[in-house]
């Protein structure tokens, strides 16, 4: 009896103890828990001052403007975009991945568009050659070219090594976008190959000028694709955003600001 005794508790003892550890996802039916990603995310509306400050030196105090760099940051603001790619639904998808070696060194910054069957448009009239309601709907950050995908509301982007076409990662990506009036409807979501790092929302603006921010940087991942939703409604004539008695909220972009782009390996 004694002995039946001391096996009854032993058994006890391992019931609890594999119930403890199901519990905390290292046994049993529960999966262990996702790792938390690290990251960095920096958001505006209105004076984007600040968080345009905090971003960049996240992601690098250095501008390159020249390939060949391995530190620092690109950007990118479309107004030195030519006559003949501006007010046209014709902006190459590769416009800033030149791999001409005896090609401008300002085309050369490592980033391409994702081709989806629509076209990509660089405008200087606030869109309003599309429709004369948007004049007063969209001002550019960086006077006075902005940049719009039209047929399609989402935009997917992936990086090279400048003015080559070795794939590539960035640690951080941020845009500015003018015109967001509908909270969640605008967002971007970044991925490290096909694994997804999160979606997150861009604010709502706040102020006449209508500016939005949003850049997130991850210091532990490799971002080699970046999706952004830019509003839920397609520019087109007579598609009116909802501040002018629409009911889709139409959204353009500005300035990109990305890390400079590595190999993958």
């Amino acid at each position: 009896m004694k002995r039946l005794h001391q096996f009854s508790v032993l058994l006890t003892a391992s019931a609890i103890l594999f119930a403890s550890c199901s519990k905390d996802g290292g046994y049993g039916s529960n999966p262990t828990p996702t790792p938390t990603i690290n990251k960095t995310e920096v958001k505006a509306a209105g004076d984007l001052t600040a968080a345009l400050a905090q971003f960049r030196s996240l992601i690098g105090d250095s501008l390159n403007t020249t390939p060949n760099k391995t530190s620092g940051r690109r950007e990118i603001n479309w107004d030195g975009v030519p006559a003949n790619f501006t007010n046209a639904n014709n902006f190459p998808f590769d416009f800033f991945n030149n791999t001409d070696p005896a090609g401008p060194n300002g085309r050369k910054r490592g980033l391409v568009y994702s081709n989806t069957g629509t076209s990509f448009r660089i405008d200087s009239s606030a869109f309003a050659d599309i429709d004369a309601s948007y004049a007063a709907e969209f001002r550019a950050f960086s006077p006075k070219k902005l940049f719009a995908y039209i047929g399609n509301n989402v935009t997917e982007l992936t990086f090279r090594v400048a003015g080559t076409n070795t794939d590539a990662f960035v640690k951080g990506f941020g845009l500015i976008f003018s015109d967001v009036d509908d909270a969640g409807s605008t967002t971007v979501e970044y991925f490290n190959g096909t694994k997804s790092l999160g979606v997150f929302k861009v604010p709502v603006r706040n102020d006449a000028n209508g500016f939005s921010f949003l850049g997130v940087h991850f210091p532990d991942e490799k971002v080699s694709r970046v999706k952004i939703t830019a509003g839920n409604g397609l520019l087109a004539n007579a598609a009116k955003d909802i501040s002018q008695g629409g009911t889709k909220d139409l959204v353009a972009m500005d300035d990109f600001f990305y890390s400079e782009p590595l190999a993958l390996q």
